[in-house]
């Protein structure tokens, strides 16, 4: 595969998109609070909605999807371009660095928000005893070593990075037998991006996946080290097919090609895994089975039909340089790293607060944002910190008053 300098280039609304789907994490965190049900979070609000489990169940459907698929165009881009060896150094430091360091700092302040979560509902929250319990929960390793943070989804990414290289090498030990995977693999990726009735085959090994899951949808495998397989699949999948992608470039154009009949698919299979939803709980409904079976297939064509969907929009009007929005793609990954403990302390803050719940929602995410911004361009985009998240050092923008965005 021959690939010219312009496509060497970093694509602009790839890199919005990626940005968009950890912002939209922040987002989804952010509105489980106001869930009109207690689902084991920190803290339940006292004003919810039945708006809340729609958008959660349609945001957490695509959200890392895209993300590892973005992930696996641009991890070919690197692999391909600077070689294994450079590959490989970026992973250890752009992942593995951030979710180690970042778990050992993070995992403390997650259980302290816990901890005042559940004080808050009782009555007041003591904050400084519940961070020195927090902090106190490290005295148990190994236990529960890098587990039980929203940073599981770095661990996958490194996870299934090695996975797919190692494949490579391998499969490469016999010419033969990699020029017919390499045909194969080319070909199906041609008729996923061309075909109108490639959503439903992809969705046919996705919904496989999704059958085993913990629960209806996507499980959130955050509580082993050991890989959860039905999640590996899945998010190794959108890995892989953004890895294929990079490999025919021309044909991201037919993937991300906005049409009335993906609309039209993703509207309807949205509205039927929302009303197949319901009956989760309703283990004895007669036809339960299949009642499940028609919700992963709904949801599957929900996830790719979304991730195509959304990546066409940002091409469209994100497809040009702008400061701003890289900008805030550099700054999109801190964000989401940073953000959780932030989240939960200000969802402990309004719970009680006789506001409406969108009112809090667009607070609780907005004042997050503000300060996860403040301290990238401050702490962060300037120091060595930078140079590990974003490849590196880069000057302050918004607290330098010579330049500007």
């Amino acid at each position: 595969m021959n690939i010219s300098s312009q496509q060497k280039d970093r694509l602009d609304y790839l890199d919005a998109a990626r940005a968009f789907a950890l912002i939209l994490g922040i987002i989804f965190h952010a509105s489980i609070s106001f869930m009109p049900m207690f689902i084991g979070w920190a803290v339940m609000d006292i004003s919810t909605s039945a708006i809340v489990p729609l958008f959660m169940l349609i945001s957490h459907s695509f959200r890392l999807a895209l993300f590892f698929l973005i992930a696996g165009f641009f991890s070919h881009m690197t692999f391909h371009v600077k070689g294994v060896h450079t590959f490989i150094k970026s992973r250890l430091v752009r992942i593995a660095t951030p979710f180690i360091i970042g778990w050992f700092l993070l995992r403390p302040l997650l259980v302290s928000g816990w901890i005042m979560g559940a004080e808050s509902m009782r009555g007041e929250a003591n904050i400084l005893n519940a961070l020195i319990t927090g902090f106190a929960t490290l005295s148990d390793l190994p236990k529960d070593l890098l587990i039980g943070t929203h940073l599981w989804f770095l661990y996958y990414l490194l996870f299934i990075s090695v996975g797919v290289v190692l494949l490579h090498y391998l499969v490469s030990l016999h010419k033969p037998i990699q020029q017919k995977l390499t045909q194969l693999a080319d070909a199906t990726t041609r008729w996923i991006c061309n075909s109108p009735i490639a959503i439903f085959a992809v969705a046919i090994p996705t919904a496989a996946s999704l059958w085993f899951m913990d629960h209806w949808g996507m499980d959130t495998p955050d509580k082993a080290l050991v890989p959860h397989v039905p999640a590996s699949l899945i998010y190794g999948g959108f890995f892989i097919f953004g890895w294929l992608l990079h490999r025919q470039l021309p044909l991201i154009e037919n993937f991300t090609r906005l049409t009335w009949y993906k609309f039209t698919l993703c509207l309807v299979s949205i509205v039927a895994a929302y009303l197949l939803s319901g009956f989760e709980m309703k283990l004895g409904q007669s036809g339960y089975t299949l009642l499940k079976f028609g919700f992963v297939i709904s949801y599957a064509i929900m996830m790719w039909s979304l991730v195509s969907l959304t990546l066409g929009l940002f091409k469209r009007y994100f497809d040009r340089q702008s400061k701003t929005v890289r900008y805030v793609a550099d700054a999109s990954y801190w964000l989401y790293l940073i953000h959780l403990p932030i989240v939960i302390w200000l969802q402990i803050a309004f719970a009680e607060l006789p506001l409406n719940w969108s009112i809090k929602l667009i607070s609780i995410t907005a004042i997050t944002i503000a300060i996860s911004i403040a301290l990238y361009d401050t702490l962060v985009r300037p120091t060595y910190i930078g140079v590990i998240l974003n490849g590196k050092r880069k000057a302050r923008i918004l607290f330098n008053r010579k330049k500007s965005i």
